[in-house]
């Protein structure tokens, strides 16, 4: 100390808190537990947020879409296989209005305006353009409603379905059955360019340049060929009994019907005709798949698989994980050295080998869901229980543990009580992460072929199964693959942020880290 440090005046001196009485400070703020803590430290996290929200969404979108749906995964109808995204039934604009746009020859275009015109639901909803190519051909291009392409059909009816199919008609007024075409006349053969096909209702060149081409009026009309039946009028919807029996000779000529031994051979139109059978029109929110099945609900139904399996997955493995990697952590020595020479062991069994093995000897016993979940656990519980030993042998030797046994804890209450619980934010981690693994694996074994989950009797499919049927129909249809690809997409994301946001909540050191 100085010369003048020691010669300081002592009036320079001063208490500084003088008659005041000290003590100790009222906490300002909440104490907070740990919970409370790593959530405050995952809300920060925004890009976890994200994949948490979009996560719960698409568990409600698998929950909750089949029951706002028509339609279920064991409902198909090949009439409207592989039809377009139809966001409602009165959806046009040429956005998610059931429609694509296509380019074909004339004779195609004309089959497709032809539907329209004889019953009023539009196959084309707008013309692009007609150009000639250069080997003389005429190319349209146009958007075609793939709901109305459908177009008419022919039908077997008993004599009861018949007639209750007129009484609908009679009382609603629209008209489902529309008139039989000739298909041959008397001394000239072939008048009908496909016999078998209902939407030829039209005269058309059945050989030349234009075969199948209509042939047009003088005003560039349509001309019908039709079957007559005297003063019966395009629009009568009256039974006549049945000629075909009386008359032989009358069932060639008879508009509506022909009769015949299975009952009565009738030409409807297809979309009036479902409207009739179910009460409501075709509309697919996300298209149809080749199989006529509606993918809202498939896609729907696949994501829910894809969440209870990997759900289920990750809580045996948890807890398989959790209590083989307490006994090593905690115990150690001898115990840990083998129970970690019989983890090496396991680890090294192809899991590809097993889920194969399991689906072709154990999926007749269990069922191929619980065979799956017997492969993806046989060795799924390793990466876990190497977790959760890492965790104990870092908390058994800290002080509160060494408190509690001194006090006379047992190991069963060191265990559960005072080391397990602060592991538990790693553990909770590692399981999320491990969900997204679950879903991809299921995903490629059920795309490859290799597990077959797809039946629709049960309502069971998956994305897996989705993907690989459509993926012949890439090209012409890529609605069919889009969705459950975008699914998939979308899990694989969400969960992988959503786990790192776990991951850096519940341990702040390990924040940033890739592993």
């Amino acid at each position: 100390m100085t010369d003048e440090m020691m010669n300081i005046p002592a009036e320079k001196f001063k208490f500084t808190h003088e008659h005041v009485k000290l003590g100790d400070k009222k906490l300002q703020t909440k104490p907070i537990s740990y919970l409370h803590d790593a959530w405050n430290r995952f809300a920060k996290n925004k890009s976890s947020i994200v994949g948490m929200v979009i996560i719960l969404l698409l568990l409600l979108f698998s929950f909750f879409a089949p029951l706002f749906s028509n339609y279920s995964v064991s409902d198909t109808n090949l009439y409207y296989q592989n039809v377009a995204p139809k966001i409602s039934a009165h959806a046009t604009g040429g956005f998610w209005d059931g429609s694509r746009k296509v380019s074909t020859g004339a004779a195609s275009y004309y089959y497709n305006l032809a539907m329209g015109v004889e019953s009023g639901r539009e196959t084309v909803t707008k013309l692009y353009s007609i150009e000639e190519t250069s080997d003389g051909t005429t190319l349209y291009t146009y958007r075609q409603d793939t709901y109305n392409a459908v177009g008419y059909e022919f039908l077997n009816l008993t004599e009861d379905a018949y007639k209750a199919l007129q009484e609908y008609q009679n009382e609603t007024g629209i008209q489902v059955i529309y008139p039989m075409p000739i298909t041959t006349a008397q001394g000239s053969g072939k008048v009908m360019y496909d016999v078998n096909d209902a939407n030829y209702w039209y005269r058309t060149y059945l050989t030349g340049s234009h075969r199948g081409e209509p042939v047009l009026d003088e005003d560039g009309n349509f001309q019908t060929i039709y079957r007559t039946s005297g003063t019966d009028n395009y629009n009568s919807l009256r039974i006549d009994g049945d000629p075909g029996k009386t008359d032989p000779e009358a069932s060639d000529r008879y508009r509506y019907a022909l009769i015949n031994q299975t009952g009565y051979r009738v030409r409807v139109c297809y979309y009036d005709y479902y409207i009739y059978l179910n009460g409501f029109e075709p509309c697919y929110l996300f298209g149809a798949n080749a199989s006529g099945q509606d993918l809202f609900v498939c896609v729907a139904s696949g994501t829910r698989f894809s969440f209870f399996l990997a759900i289920c997955v990750a809580a045996i493995n948890l807890l398989i994980g959790a209590v083989y990697g307490s006994i090593e952590g905690f115990y150690g020595g001898k115990i840990d050295l083998i129970m970690e020479r019989i983890s090496d062991i396991m680890s090294g069994i192809p899991f590809m080998v097993v889920a194969i093995l399991f689906n072709m000897h154990l999926a007749a016993t269990v069922g191929t869901v619980g065979a799956l979940i017997f492969a993806f656990v046989l060795t799924g519980w390793i990466g876990t229980a190497s977790t959760v030993r890492m965790q104990f042998y870092r908390f058994k030797k800290q002080e509160y543990v060494l408190a509690a046994r001194t006090l006379g804890a047992r190991d069963r209450r060191l265990i559960v009580k005072h080391i397990f619980p602060n592991a538990l934010g790693t553990i909770i981690t590692s399981a999320a992460l491990y969900i997204p693994s679950v879903i991809l694996s299921e995903t490629s074994l059920t795309y490859l072929g290799i597990i077959s989950l797809d039946n629709p009797a049960n309502g069971l499919t998956s994305l897996g199964t989705l993907l690989s049927a459509g993926q012949a129909s890439l090209s012409n249809y890529p609605h069919i693959i889009l969705f459950p690809a975008l699914v998939i997409a979308l899990l694989m994301i969400s969960f992988n942020l959503f786990g790192n946001g776990l991951r850096d909540a519940f341990n702040p050191s390990l924040r940033g880290s890739d592993s």
